[in-house]
């Protein structure tokens, strides 16, 4: 597919997921060198390697290297296959953690995909499975990727550090993506949220919810926040719990917080009424910086935009995290594409934190693994 001299090459183990899901797309292979090496125990850690082998579950053909000390990667992409799969992620980092790159990938297989996850749903690292199926699933929608067949099922939930949680992840797969003019936020209408506990005790998530209103009622009134409380099987391994909040604008954007307690045996005891409080704490911060995607997804908006048709997509994101920005280096070197980029000002746009206009002309991409019917 390509020659050595396209052959692209980094070094470190950050931004892995990245490099992988945009060597898949554009099919270029990739040399990742020196992963690790001064560290005392070098090499690829269990969760990056747990991701590898779920990239090479979804496609079809990718050749796969890795030396003996794990410091060394080669990857030269197949085609991404899809169909129904199952996935043991591990427990060291959250379901979050592959589920954002399959959300990047899902769209462009040959079968549909459809994927059952296993692991730790909810942990204070990654973005929840929550969170995503709440913002990620109406972004996805935004660029014509919906229909019945797209949803996030939670199944079980499971707290670190034994997880036990399982998802469903299902997703149509599109030839195109239809390009986007989203540059106007709005104003918040509702706040929506869930409170979960797991193996606690179910007054738990009741804390969690009167603490987070007694902020968010001084805002507005349209305010519900369910509780979840699983038992038995379905409560995973391990105790815990957690509140994830979206709020949603009059033009359908979402914006998202989450929190979820320490680890059984790690730090200090977390009261639900402290948690509930800085979550929403947490939600109205994501609302100062404002944007049309909330901050946990500027990068798969970004990666939608690049692969959509030739015409001129614009969203208004709030402050660019340091991830997003090395998303768009990351971007410019796997398919020659640069967004232009304008600060609004705050006295522009009378509310919140800096904003940016990202403004580009996608590539066009055509997804040639979808079979013609």
């Amino acid at each position: 597919m390509a020659g050595e001299a396209q052959c692209l090459s980094y070094t470190g183990c950050n931004f892995l997921r990245q490099r992988l899901v945009l060597a898949t797309l554009s099919g270029r292979p990739l040399k990742i060198r020196k992963i690790r090496a001064k560290e005392e125990d070098p090499g690829l850690r269990d969760f990056e390697a747990s991701f590898i082998r779920l990239i090479d579950k979804v496609t079809n053909g990718s050749q796969i290297e890795i030396n003996q000390t794990g410091t060394t990667l080669y990857y030269q992409p197949g085609l991404l296959y899809g169909g129904s799969l199952e996935h043991d992620c591990s427990p060291s980092r959250g379901i979050g953690y592959y589920l954002e790159s399959l959300l990047c990938l899902a769209p462009f297989m040959k079968h549909p995909l459809k994927i059952v996850l296993r692991g730790v749903t909810n942990d204070q690292v990654d973005p929840s499975v929550d969170v995503l199926k709440a913002t990620a699933l109406p972004l996805l929608k935004k660029f014509g990727i919906d229909g019945e067949s797209l949803e996030i099922k939670i199944n079980r939930r499971g707290m670190p550090p034994k997880g036990g949680g399982e998802i469903l992840f299902a997703c149509p797969v599109r030839k195109v993506l239809q390009p986007v003019q989203f540059t106007d936020p709005g104003k918040i209408k509702r706040i929506r949220g869930t409170a979960y506990s797991v193996r606690v005790s179910p007054q738990m998530a009741n804390r969690m919810v009167e603490s987070a209103r007694g902020i968010l009622n001084k805002f507005l009134p349209d305010i519900y926040i369910y509780t979840d409380h699983m038992k038995g099987a379905n409560s995973g391994k391990s105790p815990g719990f957690g509140m994830c909040l979206t709020a949603e604008t009059i033009n359908g954007t979402i914006l998202s917080a989450e929190l979820a307690s320490n680890p059984q045996g790690q730090g200090a005891a977390v009261l639900p009424e402290e948690l509930g409080q800085n979550c929403a704490k947490l939600l109205l911060e994501e609302i100062y910086r404002g944007g049309c995607v909330d901050s946990t997804n500027q990068s798969l908006a970004l990666l939608l935009m690049t692969l959509g048709q030739r015409d001129v997509s614009k969203v208004l994101l709030g402050p660019l995290s340091p991830y997003t920005i090395e998303f768009l280096r990351h971007l410019r070197s796997f398919f020659q594409i640069m967004f232009k980029m304008e600060t609004k000002t705050t006295e522009e746009e009378h509310m919140g934190g800096e904003k940016v206009l990202m403004t580009c002309v996608g590539i066009g991409f055509c997804n040639l693994s979808k079979t013609m019917r």
